[in-house]
């Protein structure tokens, strides 16, 4: 072999071992523990580093939920602290409804902050609810349970209103349709109290090509609709009231402020609103009301 070609393999070599040298940190904290197929999606659950564990859905997918076992307090998503700002909205808060349990971080954090609190989650795969327990340590307790069941015919069934529904149902890239519509958010109306708000989390316009259609469905049933982004994430998060209460950004910061204080949580509900408020992502003018009907050529 010519020295030339000697050279030209020694330099491939080399930048392969290079490659291989950069690419090792960004994969080396991450294993993955669990992987199942169910009737819904591939459940994955991936160890993050530093006692954090994720669940997505599929190896190539988003972090759907990320958990410290043991510790309640961890939001590692920023969505995740964001729905929270739809406390201040709420009257009271003695009973709360969680539709999609991923990881449980959102039941867990209002059990861990509201410890008299009634709180249901429901959870449409099975396999993901047996993950949340074996492999994110989520526990029910005489006051907090979850139930297999898809979560627009359980909302369909309910019979006592919930101060707080938290709307966090996805499948692996989407809300699934038959939770996006007209109908289907008329029965989410009537299952929350009149002083409650309902918390909905969607993607973005940018990687959500309905978005402005599942605005509009929103403010179509609502009487109120605030938009708040999630700093640091494709998320919005819509928080819709079945009542007309036209508060200021500045109003709604004083009063998250205040259920930050007075819940003892870590971190300043006023501020993710003074940040992430956008009230000119909330129109959805450009968008259509999605129906039922929609959904029958899918089928």
């Amino acid at each position: 072999m010519k020295n030339s070609s000697i050279l030209r393999v020694v330099r491939v070599c080399l930048g392969l071992l290079c490659a291989v040298a950069l690419a090792a940190p960004a994969v080396a904290y991450e294993s993955v523990l669990y992987e199942k197929t169910s009737a819904y999606s591939t459940v994955v659950v991936t160890d993050e580093g530093g006692g954090v564990r994720a669940l997505r859905f599929g190896r190539d997918g988003v972090r759907q939920s990320l958990v410290k076992r043991g510790d309640p307090e961890y939001l590692g998503l920023p969505y995740a602290r964001t729905v929270m700002t739809g406390l201040a909205l709420c009257d009271e808060q003695r009973r709360f409804l969680v539709v999609g349990l991923g990881g449980g971080t959102i039941p867990a954090f209002l059990r861990r902050h509201y410890p008299d609190a009634a709180i249901d989650a429901v959870e449409i795969d099975p396999e993901v609810v047996y993950v949340a327990k074996q492999y994110f340590g989520f526990r029910e307790d005489a006051r907090m349970r979850v139930h297999v069941a898809d979560g627009r015919k359980f909302i369909e069934g309910i019979a006592r209103p919930y101060d707080a529904i938290f709307l966090d149902a996805f499948g692996s890239d989407a809300v699934p349709p038959h939770l996006t519509t007209r109908e289907f958010l008329s029965a989410v109306r009537r299952a929350v109290a009149p002083g409650g708000v309902v918390i909905g989390n969607i993607w973005a316009r940018e990687s959500n090509r309905l978005y402005d259609s599942m605005v509009r469905t929103y403010r179509e049933v609502f009487d109120e609709l605030f938009v708040v982004r999630a700093s640091g994430s494709g998320n919005r998060i819509l928080l819709a009231l079945p009542r007309r209460q036209q508060l200021s950004r500045e109003e709604i910061v004083q009063r998250a402020r205040g259920v930050s204080t007075s819940r003892g949580f870590k971190f300043d509900l006023g501020d993710l609103i003074q940040e992430g408020y956008t009230p000119a992502d909330g129109d959805g003018s450009a968008g259509r009301v999605l129906r039922d009907a929609d959904l029958r050529g899918r089928d």
